[in-house]
């Protein structure tokens, strides 16, 4: 994982780098990527590092994002083991201060078994470790990007809560993407995403208004795998954290209008061999004409690697959609998303943004550039479980050197979507849950997240799908009420 710049690696570099602090802020990631953490002492804090870790309640992964216990006991934290304490350790190459909170130290955890002191594999942080040091294992690295799309309102939370979340004011009104003018009427809050986040170590490669009232887009700077994804869930904070201070609600939701498009959450991923090398790029004498041997002319300027790689995605991709799509409310983002280039159907492409997976390389790209884009996210993933997905099914595909199942998306017709040609991704939380929790479904297997995370995520994911099966909605109530 690459470290933010001045990171200790040693307790006596971590107890001269606090020398002037009195506290720590520390915080973990539970399954729905909500940062669970609080203050500490500094000497309570460098007494945990030297001890390997301190307890945290393992509650934080037996309950929802509101806090409300799981409608059956999973198998982490539940009433027979008294939600005990797993141990949190303390990962000191995510060292950063928030300039927001008087520069504050802030580190991330881990979550270890108690018993074992392995990684818990329903932990975030710790499924993905577990999934970049298996494409460690076989000398090569795993590197990401990712783009959020997501609203902002002139709301508060209190705001939000009188209002029972109704008639919300967007931050601005109309159509405007790409705008050099929307940007000036909250210029304060929307450069101090772009300024803060760097401040927060979180480089930014780009920052801009997207279509739609109130909405922005951000792309984070590409590297490691993990260090993505801690920057990813730690942009979500640097944004609400900059939204209280300036009267904004940022919302990730990926679907909070059901007229407007939603809120994609993007995900770039390429591997780099021992030496540092793009092994999606295609090797020197290849680069003028293309790979001779590539199945179709969209996958003709990436590597064979890259081509298996991209197959075990495609293949795999629908047993993991609760990995990628993890809310009630994100498959209503993909239900009829082609109108807003949100993909539901298992397809690729080259530099096609109608696809679940755009190719993007030369010609367009330089080939160290070469990647995929994986476009099935919404801004609402837990970004550790979905590059974990990603580069899981992409080594999988590699080890078996999986073929292409399906033609790129310019060798088919709308109709093939509904003959059965083209495959179509789960439609609702529910019946992603019920595929990714079959005997057979891929995400059961040993090499890919194995039947102990399935049982414990399934089951949070079940939990979501029965209070969406309770709950009784303004369409329904607007709909029946007077005529039925």
């Amino acid at each position: 994982m690459a470290a933010t710049q001045y990171a200790p690696t040693s307790t006596s570099q971590l107890t001269d780098l606090l020398r002037n602090d009195i506290k720590v802020k520390v915080a973990g990631i539970d399954v729905d990527g909500v940062l669970r953490g609080k203050y500490m002492s500094k000497e309570k804090f460098i007494g945990a590092v030297s001890s390997n870790g301190f307890g945290f309640c393992s509650v934080v992964f037996g309950w929802d994002l509101h806090d409300s216990v799981y409608s059956r006991e999973l198998l982490i934290s539940n009433k027979k083991n008294g939600y005990r304490d797993i141990i949190a350790s303390i990962d000191l190459s995510t060292f950063r201060r928030i300039p927001w909170e008087d520069n504050v130290p802030f580190f991330l955890v881990s979550f270890l078994d108690p018993d074992t002191k392995e990684p818990l594999t329903v932990d975030p942080r710790g499924i993905l470790k577990i999934a970049t040091d298996r494409l460690d294992r076989i000398g090569l690295q795993c590197f990401a990007g990712v783009e959020y799309e997501y609203f902002n309102f002139k709301e508060t939370a209190e705001t939000l809560a009188n209002k029972s979340f109704t008639d919300l004011q967007p931050l601005t009104p109309g159509n405007h993407g790409y705008s050099l003018l929307r940007t000036q009427i909250n210029k304060g809050y929307f450069t101090d995403l772009f300024d803060q986040s760097v401040n927060f170590q979180i480089p930014i490669e780009g920052h801009h208004t997207e279509t739609g009232p109130g909405v922005l887009e951000t792309a984070l700077a590409y590297t490691s795998a993990l260090r993505m994804a801690d920057n990813a869930i730690l942009f979500k904070y640097v944004a609400k954290s900059l939204g209280m201070k300036h009267g904004v609600t940022p919302s990730f939701m990926a679907k909070p209008w059901g007229k407007l498009a939603g809120c994609s959450g993007h995900v770039h991923v390429s591997l780099r061999d021992a030496s540092g090398k793009n092994s999606f790029a295609l090797a020197e004498s290849e680069r003028e004409t293309g790979r001779d041997d590539a199945l179709y002319e969209d996958t003709k300027f990436m590597s064979q690697e890259g081509e298996w790689f991209l197959a075990g995605i495609l293949d795999g991709i629908a047993d993991v959609m609760p990995m990628m799509v993890p809310t009630i409310n994100g498959y209503k983002r993909l239900v009829g998303g082609e109108a807003f280039w949100a993909p539901n159907a298992i397809t690729y492409g080259y530099d096609s943004r109608a696809a679940s997976i755009r190719i993007i390389s030369p010609p367009s790209v330089p080939p160290s550039a070469t990647r995929l884009e994986v476009r099935i996210p919404g801004a609402d993933m837990n970004p550790y479980f979905t590059l974990s997905a990603i580069f899981l099914l992409g080594l999988r595909g590699i080890e078996k050197k999986s073929v292409l199942p399906c033609p790129p998306i310019s060798h088919y017709t709308a109709e093939d979507r509904y003959n059965g040609k083209i495959k179509m991704l789960p439609t609702s939380l529910e019946s992603a849950t019920e595929r990714m929790m079959r005997p057979e479904s891929i995400a059961r297997e040993p090499e890919m997240f194995g039947d102990v995370f399935v049982e414990h995520f399934g089951g949070t994911r079940e939990h979501e799908v029965r209070l969406w099966n309770q709950a009784v909605t303004n369409w329904e109530v607007e709909r029946y009420l007077e005529l039925a």
